[in-house]
């Protein structure tokens, strides 16, 4: 929201008042205390008048400082507020000096001035950000009472995050509101709204607001990051951290980590798409004709109309079209697959559990009592209320149902048209500030019914809309994109900033999911598709299986998704450390290399885990370009393609042309990777026969990669040391492995395995229960 007219004035009908001095203050183990005029006090008279700001700084964890500043403080609690874990044994350093207070916790610090009213927020000796004079303020309008923040924005320095953003990578220029709609990947609207951004000066701001807080980001003030909210009061958070993936990774220690996903769901998954007209006999084909063509798929969705039109939700199958579903469900599952079935949170006066649900105050009521309904998207729905406990659990036993039917997962369509106005919720709620926190408990219910009854490490949705916290209930998928090759990049620019915040996992419809796409576009998508964390062929109006393109498209997504597995030992791997992390496992290339200037507005490639560079094709004409950072911290600078072998140059920017069944994947100089032995299923045992790839040592600088179990326990390590000309490989835990030296055409002397051809360089079979390797390079 906007407040000026320019740099100097203010718009009509607003007034700012920012703290001028601190004119008293408390200081406690914890927190200090400050009272704030908004005029410079020169005499007891003009104590007098108000306003007195009282600001609150405080820690709740090591490298992460709290602002809260509030006008009138005498308010009700009022729900929701986000769930956040503070470490109640941390007590930050507080030092006071005549002209300052100083407030550390662990290497991230805030100097408070007493005279001139800023804020200085530091990472070790390093300015972050700062709040100076005029800058913080609490506004009155002809609509009401807001408080706003600025912070200063370096030369230079760009903003990323705020959820799944379909908009330009980089949010300078942007005037964004958290605010969750149903807009598709087109538009500025956004199904999962984040008030928290990450800056390549390297830290981050999380604004604890559940209600639609507004940015301008280097837009109203051109060198500043505003935010606001409406009301008395604003609440911030600036995390420190040791570069860009620590800060995250501290935002999520406060939020909520990403929980591990399945190894089953990394596969491929297939839907009967929405408005295709399709039974068992259809779905049976699809299945069959994957399986015909050896295209290995995990996962089989069915999409809104299992259920009767008119009658979402009221989980039931519609039996005119799927009369025995327990036994199809059987059929289904004995072929290997697992069975994901669409469900949303609004329930349509047509169907059978409406009267239910509205009698026993189960739905989001009006003022006057009654059920609140509209026909946007079913007729006459009206939508669950979990405020309501009882209404959670009549939710819950739905889905158990369908679980004891066989159902593996489920897909949780909707959640941001959520009503503010003449909106009454069971427990009192805010509207306004549920109409974000809705999608949080909504999916917190369904997940915790998978976790019920399958176990933590098997729960798994499939969502759309998502908030603060939202990333404890993986996975999210980018929502309404078109098939067009726009559409395929704003897809990933937007899954790129959900993982900038605080999101670790991450996927989106294989070739658009409105309209069709054309042969050459279905098949660049699929391999994007293929080399995202999660993968999904889904579509509107028309199937998305690959022979109805052309035979071409059943040879590329065969193809990937066999990479796909056997590449599971690495993921899987990636996916632990986000898991443990909170970093994301799809990373941008400014998270990665944050120090290189060059990756600071990319965002048509990405990093999959630290080691993988993928660069997705978006021409019809197969023409891709792409950039190799240079990281001054390894040895060599020489990244691999790992399905050509071809070496490049770091720092350089590549320009190619690529086949369907190519695009550049590339490793990183001094990288490891894991590498299976089934190409055919994502969950096996990534510890008997894996072979490790070793790319382009360094000298003296130790390459590692730890393998897990499909458990997500640490069971394997690697560890490969060039010095000079020798290489000498420790490994521990993997039975049958074998190893690939890539790029290297001879060795001489060998101790401890026995060599084999490889067109990809030198395989090394070690001899029985051998830890070590070692051997010359010639």
């Amino acid at each position: 929201m906007k407040f000026t007219d320019g740099f100097w004035l203010k718009r009509k009908g607003v007034t700012v008042f920012s703290p001028a001095e601190v004119r008293d203050y408390v200081i406690n183990e914890k927190s200090v205390i400050l009272y704030a005029p908004v005029v410079k006090i020169n005499h007891r008279g003009q104590t007098l008048q108000g306003p007195l700001l009282t600001l609150e700084i405080s820690s709740p964890s090591c490298d992460i400082i709290k602002v809260k500043s509030q006008h009138y403080i005498a308010k009700l609690p009022v729900y929701p507020t986000f769930e956040l874990n503070s470490d109640d044994a941390f007590v930050p350093e507080i030092v006071e000096s005549e002209d300052e207070i100083v407030l550390k916790s662990g290497n991230t610090s805030v100097t408070i001035v007493k005279k001139d009213f800023s804020l200085s927020f530091y990472y070790g000796d390093k300015l972050l950000t700062k709040s100076g004079n005029g800058q913080m303020g609490y506004i009155t309008t002809d609509d009401g009472p807001h408080f706003r923040e600025q912070l200063d924005l370096a030369v230079g320095e760009c903003v990323y995050g705020l959820g799944e953003r379909f908009s330009a990578f980089v949010k300078n220029g942007q005037s964004v509101d958290i605010w969750n709609e149903d807009g598709g990947t087109s538009s500025e609207q956004s199904y999962k709204n984040i008030p928290f951004y990450v800056t390549n000066k390297g830290y981050g701001i999380y604004v604890n607001h559940p209600e639609k807080v507004s940015f301008e980001v280097a837009s109203e003030a051109v060198s500043r990051v505003q935010f606001s909210v409406p009301g008395e009061k604003l609440e911030y958070f600036v995390v420190g951290g040791n570069g860009l993936k620590e800060v995250i990774s501290n935002y999520t220690a406060l939020t909520g980590r990403p929980s591990l996903p399945p190894a089953w769901s990394f596969g491929l998954w297939l839907t009967t798409s929405f408005t295709t007209n399709y039974d068992e006999a259809t779905v049976s084909s699809f299945v069959d004709g994957m399986a015909e063509r050896d295209i290995p798929l995990r996962v089989f969705h069915f999409d809104c109309f299992w259920m009767k039109e008119y009658e979402w939700c009221n989980f039931e199958w519609d039996n005119e079209v799927f009369p025995d579903p327990v036994n199809m469900i059987k059929r289904l599952k004995q072929k290997g697959l697992k069975i994901c079935v669409w469900i949303n949170s609004y329930i349509s006066q047509k169907s059978k559990l409406f009267d239910e649900a509205a009698e026993k105050g189960y739905l989001i009521k009006q003022t006057n009592g009654e059920a609140w309904q509209w026909d946007l998207w079913q007729p006459g729905m009206g939508i669950v209320d979990f405020t309501n406990t009882e209404a959670c659990k009549w939710f819950a036993s739905k889905l158990h149902a369908l679980i004891d039917m066989g159902v593996d997962c489920f897909k949780t369509d909707f959640g941001e048209r959520i009503p503010v106005i003449n909106a009454v919720y069971s427990n009192g709620a805010d509207p306004v500030k549920m109409h974000n926190y809705y999608t949080y408990l909504y999916n917190k219910v369904v997940y915790e019914v998978l976790e019920e009854r399958f176990g933590k490490k098997e729960a798994i949705l499939f969502a759309r809309s998502a908030t603060v916290g939202s990333q404890k209930f993986p996975v999210h998928w980018g929502g309404d994109c078109v098939s067009k090759y726009e559409s395929m990049g704003e897809s990933l620019r937007g899954g790129l900033s959900l993982c900038m915040s605080g999101f670790g996992f991450w996927s989106h419809d294989i070739s658009g999911f409105e309209n069709t796409a054309s042969p050459d576009l279905y098949k660049r998508w699929s391999a994007f598709g293929l080399l995202s964390t999660h993968s999904r062929l889904h579509g509107s109006s028309s199937y998305r299986v690959p022979w109805l393109f052309d035979e071409e498209s059943v040879d590329v997504v065969r193809y990937f998704s066999k990479l796909k597995c056997s590449l599971m030992p690495y993921l899987y791997g990636v996916a632990t450390e986000t898991a443990n992390t909170g970093v994301p496992a799809m990373r941008s290339m400014i998270l990665e290399f944050t120090k290189d200037r060059a990756c600071d507005y990319l965002d048509t490639q990405y990093m999959l885990g630290d080691s993988l560079l993928v660069a997705p094709v978006f021409r019809p004409d197969g023409t891709v370009d792409y950039y190799l950072p240079k990281d001054p911290s390894k040895g060599s600078s020489l990244w691999t393609n790992f399905l050509t072998n071809k070496r490049v140059e770091g720092g350089t920017w590549q320009y190619e042309t690529h086949d369907f069944m190519s695009l550049p994947l590339m490793v990183r100089p001094n990288s490891i990777i894991s590498v299976g032995n089934n190409e055919n299923v994502p969950d096996y045992n990534y510890l008997d026969g894996t072979v490790l790839h070793v790319f382009e040592l360094s000298d003296f600088e130790a390459a590692t990669t730890i393998v897990y179990d499909m458990e997500g326990e640490a069971k394997g390590t690697v560890k490969a040391v060039k010095e000079g000309n020798k290489v000498t490989l420790s490994v521990n835990g993997l039975e049958n492995y074998s190893v690939i030296m890539r790029n290297i055409e001879k060795i001489g002397e060998l101790n401890g395995a026995i060599l084999e051809e490889n067109k990809l360089g030198v395989k090394l079979i070690p001899q029985k229960n051998n830890t070590e390797v070692s051997f010359i390079i010639l």
